[in-house]
């Protein structure tokens, strides 16, 4: 299982990059795998806002869907158009092509409460 060392980790298992005031958001390749093949991501629309630990979109596996929460606040300046057709991303790349939306941070220091790599990999092997 890959926990990449530069980003930093949500409990509900999003992971977030810093790109210089600006955060790229995804699901980790643990989520990933419990939730099994990926069949369908909603995501939100530029310009909207999102909201630390409230909902920003979902992903529907053939098990079953699964509300994926923001990390941190902000406004999301991009958006990740190619998992509306290319959902599988999620199970074949986490961290690389299935990437969510990238958020310009209203409050940067949210970023430092977050878990480290190493912090998250206790929290899944609990």
């Amino acid at each position: 299982m890959s926990i990449p060392k530069d980003l930093r980790y949500s409990e509900e298992h999003e992971w977030v990059k810093n790109e210089d005031g600006k955060v790229r958001i995804g699901i980790t390749d643990f989520a990933q795998s419990e939730l099994g093949d990926i069949v369908f991501v909603e995501l939100p629309e530029v310009g909207d806002e999102v909201t630390i630990n409230e909902p920003f979109g979902s992903v529907e596996s053939v098990k079953t869907v699964s509300e994926l929460y923001a990390p941190v606040s902000g406004k999301v300046v991009e958006v990740n158009e190619e998992l509306s057709d290319n959902p599988e991303f999620v199970n074949e790349s986490p961290y690389e092509k299935a990437w969510m939306i990238v958020v310009e941070l209203s409050n940067p220091a949210e970023v430092e409460e977050l878990l480290s790599a190493e912090a998250y990999e206790e929290l899944i092997q609990e």
